[in-house]
């Protein structure tokens, strides 16, 4: 390829670098110059053009990026059609992503004109996420530096998503009178958090005296277990691992296995055990993974959910990156590809599981409130079905068999969180979990209470959500004052997954760095009715 500033008329043939204004229109970067087009140039008085001619054995960048996508095995991946010499490439499934350093390396040292770029080595994705991008930096390539990147591509694997399989995970903690009730009782819901974002499901759950003889005997429970998938146990400690010779270590050992390390070089986290009993992996779970904080819990378990094998040697070289303690992080969007703005979906989470408490003690439900005759949730549900939204979830708790009741019969998947006291962060946890919302592409979150909230309303807050190509937090406003409902898109899904107590996700609006688009919907974006007075000034009819 030869670039430069050539003259109009000698440039047939070649292929502009930069867009062309003209009176009567324009040429675009990459339109290749036919005679015609230099007769309009030079009517338009435009005597040179910055361009590429392009030589014997050169492909051009859209060609050069499919030819090397084309020779990544496509198991698990999804990839863009090639535009401006890029080609994205998708996660197929929810899974981890693995990368190899060694061979992306060699990739981008052909030739600088050929860059791959992708996320980092082990970290959990989901399906839709974009994890690599090729990029040809010019507007053509040498045909014999692709077919080397070719070559490379063919012989090393430069990354892959495996999927996560199912485990039927057994949950062993052990008991200390220092150690409240209530924190165990947060811990199984935690970890509960964690393996449902890996499609895994906590199955059994033992606690037990700490001490190792009672863990050897409760793994030997979870071992003969009835479950059909795959196994894993997690154990959590009362009291912290100090030693190769403390309570879990030592507790593997008598049930037949072999512990494979204690301590890791990942903070926090430095104080996980990993064993094995059979082909069962045992893991004693340091402290910090009781809190949903990313810790060195989750590397390890990310790989054994993903079918990977931790050794020792891999586990050591967790330092370079480790250090976890101080680091904030937050979704960021990845993904630049655009969709029609039809295929962008929506999912509706309905929250009524709260439990009315400004009603009264023993008082009437504001849900079952009447409204137009037909109680508040009903009509609330209605509203989320006449919007055009892909599917509605409502999560239920409080008086669930009465709320239930009144959404019978309608296209509604109904899910009970059982867990509602904790807050409203637990029935965000339990919508976001279900299937219609990981199928959606963002999931627009509303109040079961708010009787002003119209389908149109609901329809304006989608139709915004598509306008940004699903990658904007969408939240409803009257008069510039927050508000609800809001959309949350795929990118922080993951952080709600990690809210706990009586908190909404306004702190992830506020943190995650994505664009937040406001739409002003009146007096509907604040109007709820938490009292029976409001209930009644609002036009309802209190119930039962």
């Amino acid at each position: 390829m030869i670039f430069g500033d050539f003259p109009t008329r000698e440039a047939v043939g070649a292929v502009l670098a930069h867009s062309v204004r003209l009176p009567d229109g324009s040429f675009a970067k990459g339109h290749v110059l036919a005679q015609a087009d230099i007769d309009r140039l030079a009517v338009a008085g435009i005597d040179r053009v910055i361009a590429a001619r392009i030589e014997p054995g050169d492909l051009m960048e859209d060609e050069a990026a499919e030819r090397l996508a084309r020779a990544i095995t496509p198991d698990h991946l999804t990839f863009s059609e090639a535009a401006t010499g890029r080609v994205n490439v998708h996660s197929a499934v929810d899974g981890l992503f693995v990368a190899n350093r060694a061979a992306v390396d060699r990739l981008n040292s052909v030739d600088p004109a050929i860059t791959l770029a992708c996320l980092a080595d082990h970290v959990p994705v989901r399906r839709g996420d974009m994890v690599a991008t090729f990029k040809i930096i010019p507007l053509a390539v040498a045909g014999t530096k692709i077919a080397a990147g070719i070559d490379i591509l063919r012989r090393m694997t430069p990354f892959e998503v495996k999927p996560f399989l199912p485990h039927a995970v057994s949950l062993i903690a052990t008991e200390l009178p220092s150690l409240k009730t209530s924190v165990m009782d947060k811990t199984a819901r935690i970890l509960s958090q964690r393996l449902q974002l890996a499609g895994s499901a906590l199955t059994r759950e033992e606690r037990v005296a700490h001490c190792a003889p009672a863990v050897a005997e409760a793994i030997g429970g979870a071992l003969r277990a009835a479950d059909r998938a795959p196994k894993l146990m997690i154990v959590f400690g009362a009291s912290a691992v100090i030693d190769a010779g403390d309570v879990i270590p030592e507790a593997i050992r008598l049930a037949g296995g072999d512990v494979i390390q204690v301590g890791m070089p990942v903070d926090p986290g430095n104080l996980l055990v990993l064993g094995k009993v059979g082909d069962v992996y045992v893991v004693g779970a340091p402290g910090c993974a009781r809190s949903p904080k990313e810790n060195g819990f989750d590397w390890v378990l990310d790989r054994i959910l993903a079918g990977e094998q931790p050794t020792p040697q891999e586990i050591s070289g967790m330092g370079v990156g480790g250090l976890l303690m101080e680091i904030q992080s937050r979704p960021r969007p990845r993904d630049i590809s655009v969709k029609p703005e039809a295929q962008i979906s929506v999912a509706i989470i309905l929250l009524a599981a709260g439990k009315a408490s400004r009603m009264g003690e023993g008082g009437p439900h504001k849900l079952l409130a009447e409204f137009d005759g037909i109680p508040l949730v009903q009509r609330s549900a209605l509203t989320a079905l006449s919007s055009g939204a892909a599917s509605v979830v409502a999560v239920t708790g409080h008086r669930h068999g009465e709320i239930e009741e009144a959404l019978a019969g309608l296209a509604v998947e109904r899910i009970y969180n059982p867990d509602y006291a904790s807050g409203m962060a637990s029935s965000l946890v339990a919508g976001i979990g279900a299937p219609a919302a990981q199928r959606a592409d963002g999931v627009l979150v509303m109040l079961a209470d708010m009787p002003g909230v119209t389908s149109d309303d609901l329809k304006a807050l989608i139709v915004a959500f598509r306008q940004a190509n699903g990658q904007a937090i969408v939240r409803a406003v009257s008069r510039g004052k927050r508000g609800n409902p809001v959309i949350l898109p795929r990118a922080v899904y993951d952080a709600v997954m990690r809210l706990e107590g009586d908190v909404g996700a306004r702190h992830i609006i506020e943190t995650s760095g994505l664009a937040v688009v406001d739409v002003d919907i009146g007096d509907a974006a604040h109007l709820d009715v938490d009292t029976p007075e409001a209930v009644l000034a609002a036009g309802g009819i209190l119930k039962g």
